[in-house]
């Protein structure tokens, strides 16, 4: 029988304590959401008329084509754009350069910092507030610059965190800074990293949420025109967020799949295999 070092198995006791916490919790939460729900059924949230709209088929093409389809769009064109960009500003940040590392640093350190509604407010304006289209690329450069640099501070994480020894057995079979850079640490890296970019995926897709205030397309700008039209703001305040839920959770399923594919992955590169790739001029 093998127990813990960190701490002592719990007693009899503990353990019907513990179950006791456990039901008292669930009960307490249950109550809440059964609290919740009869506050909304009392004020008369849950009223067909409330509701007929997400099941007519207009409003329904509306609802997934005008404000999905477009969040989709935002978010994808915005992630594209912010790995890209991370990967130049990380790569940058890592130089042996002055000229290429502060200027890398500064832009990371800037964007990183102003607050994304800010930063689409001062694109929208700086793009023009008339130009066609300006709304939707307001959100897609603000959330590339923001996520750009956080995911440029993820990729030097990730190499960071990659062992030495590949580093210094990489310089020794006479590999190259870009060969051990890009055949060494960056494949290694991304293996750390999936998770975190995944993560970020994440954050760009809701920070899309923002574009409402730039008057940008989306769920949130189709959220406004419904509960205007028909009077419903907690029912399309429900489906909009069971639609971002959803999307969310295929994303983070991605992820889970993503790092046990991948990241879950035990063997380490084989750096003396490398020794080739110079052409042998180091033989």
């Amino acid at each position: 029988m093998s127990g813990s070092v960190l701490f002592d198995a719990p007693g009899p006791r503990t353990i019907a304590r513990h179950r006791l916490y456990s039901l008292l919790g669930a009960a307490g939460v249950v109550l809440v959401v059964g609290w919740v729900l009869w506050r909304l059924y009392d004020d008369g949230q849950f009223e067909a008329s409330k509701w007929e709209v997400f099941i007519t088929p207009r409003y329904v093409e509306v609802l997934l084509v005008d404000g999905l389809l477009n969040t989709l769009k935002m978010a994808g064109v915005a992630i594209a754009g912010a790995v890209v960009l991370g990967f130049i500003l990380g790569v940058g940040k890592m130089s042996e350069h002055a000229l290429v590392r502060w200027p890398a640093w500064a832009i990371v350190e800037l964007f990183r910092a102003i607050p994304v509604l800010l930063l689409m407010v001062f694109v929208w304006y700086f793009i023009g507030i008339s130009s066609p289209g300006s709304s939707f690329w307001a959100v897609v450069i603000a959330l590339t610059l923001y996520n750009g640099s956080v995911l440029a501070e993820v990729l030097r994480a990730g190499v960071n965190a990659v062992p030495k020894g590949q580093r210094e057995a990489a310089y020794a079979i006479g590999m190259r800074k870009t060969q051990v850079m890009n055949l060494v640490l960056l494949p290694q890296a991304v293996k750390i990293m999936l998770p975190a970019i995944i993560s970020q995926c994440v954050v760009a897709l809701k920070d899309t949420a923002l574009g409402q205030y730039v008057l940008a397309p989306g769920l949130t700008k189709v959220y406004k025109q419904l509960y205007l039209q028909f009077d419903n703001r907690v029912p399309t305040m429900i489906v909009i967020a069971t639609i971002y839920i959803v999307i969310n959770l295929l994303l983070t399923m991605l992820a889970t799949w993503i790092q046990k594919r991948f990241v879950g992955e035990k063997s380490p590169i084989d750096v003396s295999r490398l020794g080739n790739l110079d052409g042998g001029r180091n033989a």
